[in-house]
């Protein structure tokens, strides 16, 4: 198991830098496995939250990679999707779970956000009401350029909201983020709206892991962890979290 070349505490939350993105993939899903396996040891089955994103693809697929979790006792659940677009659309987070994990390791269940739901708040009722009937013990998730945790981007991100999932609008850093990732052409094809769960059902989970390595990330970092706690960077809000650990790699952490 790789070993972090730096760790530290912010506030409540601990923080790991590992010299290569390759290294903090292994690391984290080494961890995740156990998580897993001790879930479904202690109470017969296990759930959690996933994150999307190019930033998430090589935890995912050593997670996949190293077995030893009996995924038929697993449900799995993902935190956003776009506002409109079918779940076979290139960008789609649905077509992504498919594709890298469910295909792969076949869970109990996969629940998806179904973003072109003909009723999006009938579709965000429904979802709802799945995660409030299932205690989550664990949630994987990333930052994005703009700190933004899921799609609560600081324009919408609420740290006492009283919501699960609900409907944003995209700003415009997130929407240029998604299009340098070529998951879309241009800015003006992104979808300006998407649904998220909130921040607090993220950190309703008993076990949170963010992976956020790159250097893209670095400026969202330095002010997850160096700035104030403000929804200015919804990332922040994990140094509140006990049960999160902060997994970077050298590159994510330059500006720290």
């Amino acid at each position: 198991m790789p070993q972090p070349v730096q760790s530290f505490q912010v506030d409540s939350l601990p923080v790991h830098v590992y010299e290569t993105q390759s290294d903090m993939s292994e690391a984290v899903a080494g961890q995740v496995q156990k998580i897993f396996i001790d879930a479904i040891a202690r109470q017969g089955s296990a759930a959690a939250i996933l994150a999307t994103g190019n930033s998430q693809i090589q935890f995912l697929a050593r997670l996949i990679a190293l077995g030893g979790v009996d995924w038929s006792k697993v449900t799995l659940f993902h935190m956003d999707e776009y506002l409109g677009i079918s779940g076979d659309h290139k960008a789609s987070f649905r077509r992504y779970m498919r594709e890298r994990v469910e295909s792969m390791v076949k869970p109990r269940v996969f629940h998806y956000l179904g973003g072109d739901a003909d009723q999006p708040l009938d579709e965000i009722a429904r979802y709802t009401a799945l995660l409030k009937a299932q205690p989550i013990d664990l949630c994987c998730l990333g930052v994005g350029e703009n700190g933004h945790i899921a799609f609560n981007d600081p324009p919408v991100a609420r740290f006492d909201d009283p919501h699960t999932v609900k409907l944003v609008k995209l700003d415009d850093a997130c929407k240029m983020q998604q299009v340098k990732e070529g998951h879309f052409p241009s800015l003006e094809s992104v979808p300006p709206y998407a649904l998220t769960l909130t921040v607090p059902a993220l950190c309703a989970a008993k076990r949170m892991m963010c992976v956020a390595p790159e250097a893209r990330k670095a400026d969202a970092m330095r002010a997850a962890l160096r700035g104030p706690v403000s929804t200015a960077c919804p990332a922040s809000f994990l140094r509140t979290q006990a049960q999160c650990t902060l997994f970077l790699d050298r590159d994510s952490a330059a500006k720290l």
